[in-house]
């Protein structure tokens, strides 16, 4: 029998499989409100499992609504990045997912959302039922209507896209902090030397301005070009302003936050090896930003320093 209660016991995981698989928080809600609808006209029937149930509902609504977004997508002003979660979103969807087998389970950084966006919906969803969820290909062949034996490809094929996209470093948090907030100091004092050091010669800039914000239109490949990009963006926009940024947390990885006064301007996160930055996350978005600036105090907690000028 369905009824709120029993929906409400599973809220939390419905909306980290849409997250997953839509990274973003608003649409994810939305197909989270669809499932809500179609659990609610389900009253009288008999369901053994109201979570499997519910999960499967979840998957396929996602799976409409990322074939939809993705034309959108497409067409989006620079580098799509996905909407960042906040700490007490990425705390529960972190409890929620079993004690993986694969690092899928607790992976909810802004690094592999991206890498996501690449896979074909349908590798997307098998991947994260399998990988995060620790669902069997029994389970992901009744949710995606597809055979063992086709769930098996996918998720085969997607493990294989990820890979060869994001190769794995490892880097305590301590690490990538004191990065960052190195990256801040050299950007609040415009000094290129310090900064080009900081990042590995071969990174990536992936700036998110979605035609709100200056942002690069494309990704920025190469330390020097980074670092010109960041200065030059200071000086155009920011040259008698100064800035501050506070450390905080987003999709379980330190981040830091700039703020003009009461004035959310960005959140920079990044991938490191341990020693430099390997790739750099610019969100400047206002649209993705909504969250995390109700969230926060005018002044976030954490270090400050002035950012880039």
């Amino acid at each position: 029998m369905s009824d709120l209660a029993a929906f409400e016991r599973h809220r939390a995981h419905l909306l980290n499989i849409a997250y997953r698989m839509l990274g973003e928080m608003a649409g994810a809600e939305d197909v989270v409100q669809e499932a809500w609808l179609r659990w609610r006209r389900t009253e009288g029937e008999e369901i053994r499992d109201p979570r499997a149930w519910l999960s499967a509902a979840t998957v396929r609504l996602s799976l409409d609504a990322l074939r939809k977004v993705r034309a959108r997508r497409e067409s989006y002003v620079g580098p799509w990045l996905p909407e960042p979660l906040l700490p007490d979103d990425t705390r529960a969807f972190a409890a929620d997912a079993p004690t993986a087998r694969a690092e899928l389970a607790s992976d909810l950084s802004l690094a592999l959302l991206h890498v996501l966006e690449r896979l074909s919906p349908e590798e997307r969803a098998a991947l994260i039922l399998h990988d995060a969820f620790d669902c069997d290909y029994a389970e992901i062949a009744a949710t995606l209507q597809k055979t063992e034996a086709a769930c098996r490809k996918l998720v085969s094929r997607a493990r294989e896209r990820v890979k060869e996209d994001r190769p794995r470093f490892t880097a305590s948090k301590d690490a990538h902090r004191d990065l960052l907030m190195r990256f801040a100091k050299a950007s609040a004092s415009s000094d290129p030397a310090e900064m080009t050091a900081l990042l590995a010669p071969d990174a990536i800039a992936y700036t998110d301005g979605g035609g709100r914000v200056a942002a690069a239109l494309n990704p920025i490949y190469g330390a020097d070009k980074i670092t010109r990009f960041i200065l030059g963006l200071g000086r155009k926009f920011y040259a008698a302003t100064v800035l501050e940024t506070a450390m905080t947390e987003i999709n379980g990885q330190p981040a830091l936050v700039i703020r003009d006064g009461n004035e959310m301007l960005g959140v920079i996160a990044i991938e490191t090896d341990g020693e430099k930055i390997t790739t750099l996350y610019g969100l400047r978005n206002p649209d993705k930003l909504q969250r995390l600036t109700a969230s926060l105090r005018p002044s976030a907690p954490g270090s400050s320093s002035p950012a880039a000028r």
